[in-house]
């Protein structure tokens, strides 16, 4: 890569899974911990919102903006190579990013220093997250919470529409069904009272979503997923302005680490907030 570079030497274009594998690898750099099979589930959805700036044919800058139906996207995934930073890649890219969303409300989870940035582009926040870290201190789970086989899985879709913005059975058809993943809910006289997901990432096991009618339910869940993970650390995305959430992190013994702003560039369909004690995912939402 030569030293000086310049706007114009930026092309970008959408990227295909096998390409997003070099920004997977950028993420977790920086820290982020990615899932080890996201992929798959994230082109699931949209498969052409990814976009991948390159500089003399290598990649340079990337963006993700994921449409979910007509009225919601989601964007994730903004990076640039830090020795390529300061040349106005990632500004272009992401204003490439967005064209893809057209008259979409558009969504992301990013850094709290960033915040000001991102107000410049329409954003304005909705609540902070937490990702909390660490091997969970909970008794046993009772027998409502089972898991899932693929063919129980479409129970969960009108469940999970319910705790978001918009509908994405694309995303959860693979999301539920990935190697390595594993999907519990907990059932109450017949009636899905919550569910989480576990999957394998670089240095932890990830739960995400964990969604949950109340306290109780989550906390069941949680103890499913550490029962399952037998003693590996776990991290959840944990929505700050959830009490209830944070409180069982707390009585847990997941500690927080690093904090996240979600923003919308506009209002979103109501959901059940209350419910979202785990973040499936901050790159997709």
């Amino acid at each position: 890569m030569p030293e000086a570079v310049r706007i114009d030497d930026l092309v970008i274009s959408r990227a295909t899974p096998s390409e997003w594998a070099a920004v997977v690898e950028w993420a977790a750099a920086e820290g982020w911990n990615p899932g080890a099979r996201d992929t798959g589930a994230f082109f699931a959805q949209d498969p052409d919102g990814f976009f991948l700036g390159r500089v003399n044919g290598e990649p340079a800058s990337a963006v993700s903006v994921v449409n979910y139906g007509s009225e919601f996207a989601f964007l994730g995934f903004y990076l640039v190579r830090p020795e390529l930073r300061g040349h106005g890649f990632g500004v272009a890219t992401w204003e490439a990013g967005l064209k893809h969303a057209g008259d979409r409300v558009i969504g992301l989870d990013g850094v709290p220093a960033q915040q000001d940035n991102y107000r410049r582009s329409g954003f304005e926040l909705a609540y902070r997250s937490a990702r909390f870290l660490g091997v969970p201190r909970l008794p046993l789970p009772d027998d409502t919470v089972t898991a899932l086989a693929p063919t129980d899985f479409a129970a969960l879709l009108p469940y999970d529409a319910a705790c978001g913005p918009a509908d994405r059975p694309g995303f959860l058809t693979v999301w539920l069904t990935e190697p390595g993943h594993r999907v519990f809910a907990r059932i109450v006289r017949g009636e899905i009272t919550g569910y989480a997901v576990l999957r394998p990432a670089r240095t932890t096991l990830r739960v995400g979503p964990l969604f949950a009618d109340a306290p109780a339910d989550a906390r069941q869940l949680l103890a499913a997923v550490a029962a399952h993970a037998a003693g590996m650390p776990l991290a959840v995305d944990v929505p700050l302005d959830n009490a209830p959430a944070v409180s069982l992190m707390a009585e847990a013994g997941l500690e927080p680490s690093f904090e996240t702003a979600r923003m919308y560039t506009g209002p979103v369909r109501p959901f059940h907030r209350e419910r979202v004690y785990g973040v499936t995912t901050l790159e997709l939402g």
